[in-house]
């Protein structure tokens, strides 16, 4: 299944919409062909307002995934940009099946997963993500015995601000040194950006991504927290 144009084209149908979402968010199923999966829609038009963020999440959505894609590091569940009436633009993302679980009871249990909360813990540190809850980390459900458990990260809306506002659940690994593979991934971004991220961003975040590049690259270990309100609200 082409994941990434069965979003793109798939004809979309609405099963309906997540209650406890702070923005509007709707659960639909897509069909393409022979392929069909669920997706999390995210329009524009359901946003509510930040004084910090400008309107067009859907940006940082797409701009993630793109990024975490060139990275190699596969994060971030696939993510288009579509338009999907009446509701307009926003982003629609792959939803990962998954049994409920999240990242505080996992980091508890699994310790087999822990290289990849690191993973997610740099890459927030890189994003600048205010808003890495428990429950924006799933564990997908595996359909081969043989296949290795992977962890996903979803809702990353509220990335790449240029003002520091690292906001996570995942302060477990603060004074880890970061591997040299995860290192090596981003020090390229000290050269250039992906194209497309850029498009998607301000001039400036662009700026500020560059410098926490620098930073992991030149300072390769996970910090403490360091604002007065370094956890997301509510936690989960």
């Amino acid at each position: 299944m082409n994941t990434i144009e069965l979003l793109q084209h798939g004809e979309v149908g609405f099963v309906g919409q997540l209650a406890d979402s702070s923005n509007l968010t709707v659960l639909v199923d897509l069909t393409l062909s022979e392929d069909y999966c669920w997706g999390i829609f995210k329009p524009e038009a359901g946003e509510r307002y930040l004084h910090d963020f400008e309107s067009g999440l859907w940006r940082r959505e797409r701009a993630a995934y793109l990024l975490s894609e060139w990275l190699g590091w596969n994060l971030v569940p696939p993510t288009v940009v579509r338009e999907i009436e009446p509701l307009g633009v926003g982003s629609l993302q792959y939803y990962v099946d998954n049994d409920g679980s999240h990242y505080f009871p996992l980091y508890e249990t699994r310790a087999d997963l822990h290289p990849q909360f690191l993973r997610m813990a740099v890459f927030d540190l890189l994003v600048n993500n205010t808003d890495r809850k428990s429950g924006h980390v799933l564990l997908a459900r595996s359909q081969n015995a043989n296949q290795v458990d992977r962890v996903w990260g979803i809702d990353q809306g509220l990335c790449f601000h240029q003002d520091p506002k690292l906001r996570t659940v995942i302060w477990d690994f603060a004074h880890e040194t970061i591997p040299d593979e995860l290192v090596d991934a981003v020090e390229p971004l000290l050269e250039e950006v992906p194209e497309e991220v850029v498009e998607l961003l301000a001039p400036e975040e662009v700026a500020a991504l560059q410098s926490r590049a620098s930073r992991i690259v030149r300072l390769p270990w996970l910090p403490e927290p360091q604002s007065e309100f370094p956890y997301p609200w509510p936690l989960v």
